[in-house]
């Protein structure tokens, strides 16, 4: 009997990761090189590359051709000769005819930072939202780089009816079709923004409060969101190992409720296609009463990647997708603590919590952070109520945190803290059962 053959492993891909900056350092990241390196190496291995060769290439110049110099294209040939590189990632934005020059001078497949990223989207996105998102950014992407992807653009085609014209090239068509496939994928994920706005409406008359995590990638969101609430949301050592926002309820010690949202991280330089295509994403965090900005304490560059989050928060409150009074509602969490000997050893802050998602170190205070924030942002109104109108008073002590009662024959009086939203919606529930008046 002859014994069939077994499926073996593909080989990795062999990659090379390449930095180019300018010879007087890179004036537009306060990153150090090495660090930024490290970080590309980190983005091309999570999709499953093999990196055999890594380095930094100063410029005195960017050639409009090639980006590199003559000595570092020919040094780098070498290397993906001698080392059977598959494939060049640059950490750096290439212009069409630099990727396609790159291409025929190396003899491999080169990639962009904004290529691998949106290779890494494609690979994670699981939800609807996610895979029309990931394939919109894709698309533009693509339209942008017609003259690289296509060798048969220059042939010119026949046609007739509405399917093309007489001469029409075949550059034209692609693009025509491509076109198409962007206002058909707009239009869906324009659908798709406007159900999760019924969802929001539909938290809205829970009403929970909504707290979005946010932070760069892989500092540790996802491992946070599992332990505080005991969800499985997939959590890795991993850039971008979460692409698509997950909700799950938590109850604070005070016994108040609220949604927990984890969302993708940010990253620096985001591609412009990004976060365009993400906006459904990142409004999660433009409904949110408070963000929690989650930082790895235990990065070399944890105040850099800082500074990259509250850029795109800050270009979110340009492009009116977040109010301006954002600052107010984030609380930072310091994670990874367990890396720097325990949370006692970072300083504390105000607006700052030291935890360890990993250990649960931490954690209380972090959820008592939670209920004194919300405590802060309530309201203390007087409340009189019919003393007949039971249902009245069971919400309030519900939804509320009753301070003082004082019963009478006909009515309760009630001291009760609500938050705004619990305020109006029992304004609106009961209009005529009671008279309020600030107590401030």
């Amino acid at each position: 009997m002859r014994r069939e053959p077994q499926p073996t492993e593909p080989e990795p891909t062999r990659a090379a990761v390449i930095l180019p900056i300018d010879k007087t350092g890179n004036h537009h990241n306060p990153r150090a090189a090495e660090s930024r390196l490290e970080e590309a190496v980190g983005l091309a291995s999570s999709i499953g590359l093999e990196i055999s060769y890594k380095t930094i290439f100063p410029l005195r110049t960017r050639r409009p051709a090639t980006l590199l110099g003559s000595g570092q294209l020919e040094q780098l040939t070498e290397e993906v000769k001698s080392q059977r590189i598959g494939v060049v990632v640059f950490d750096a934005r290439l212009s069409p005819v630099q990727q396609r020059n790159l291409e025929r001078a190396l003899g491999c497949k080169v990639v962009d930072r904004t290529g691998l990223i949106l290779d890494i989207f494609g690979a994670r996105a699981a939800t609807r939202e996610g895979v029309l998102q990931v394939e919109l950014a894709h698309l533009e992407y693509q339209r942008s780089r017609l003259v690289r992807l296509w060798t048969h653009l220059e042939r010119q085609r026949g046609g007739f009816g509405f399917l093309g014209g007489p001469g029409e090239t075949q550059m034209e068509a692609d693009r025509r079709m491509l076109d198409e496939r962007l206002v058909k994928l707009r239009k869906e994920l324009e659908q798709v923004r406007r159900t999760r706005g019924l969802h929001r409406t539909a938290r809205r008359r829970v009403p929970y409060p909504i707290v979005a995590l946010v932070g760069y990638t892989n500092a540790g969101k996802s491992t946070l969101f599992n332990t505080i609430t005991g969800a499985g949301v997939h959590a890795q050592d991993q850039l971008f190992a979460t692409l698509d926002p997950t909700m799950r309820e938590l109850t604070l010690p005070s016994g108040r409720k609220v949604i927990l949202s984890d969302t993708v991280g940010f990253i620096s330089e985001l591609p412009t296609e990004l976060i365009a295509a993400f906006r459904a994403t990142l409004e999660e965090v433009a409904e949110a009463d408070i963000i929690l900005h989650v930082r790895d304490a235990a990065h070399p560059e944890s105040n850099a990647q800082r500074s990259d989050v509250l850029g795109v928060l800050e270009d979110m409150t340009k492009d009116n997708m977040l109010d301006t009074a954002w600052p107010e509602r984030v609380i930072e969490v310091m994670n990874k603590a367990d890396l720097l000997g325990g949370t006692t050893v970072i300083p504390k802050r105000e607006g700052s919590v030291a935890v360890s998602a990993l250990t649960q170190a931490g954690l209380p205070d972090l959820l008592e952070a939670l209920d004194a924030f919300m405590t802060r942002s309530m309201q203390i109104v007087r409340v009189r109520v019919a003393i007949t109108a039971g249902a009245a008073l069971a919400w309030l002590y519900q939804h509320g945190e009753v301070l003082e009662r004082v019963d009478s024959e006909e009515s309760v009086t009630l001291r009760v803290r609500l938050s705004p939203v619990d305020r109006e919606r029992f304004t609106r529930q009961y209009p005529d059962l009671f008279q309020e008046e600030d107590c401030r």
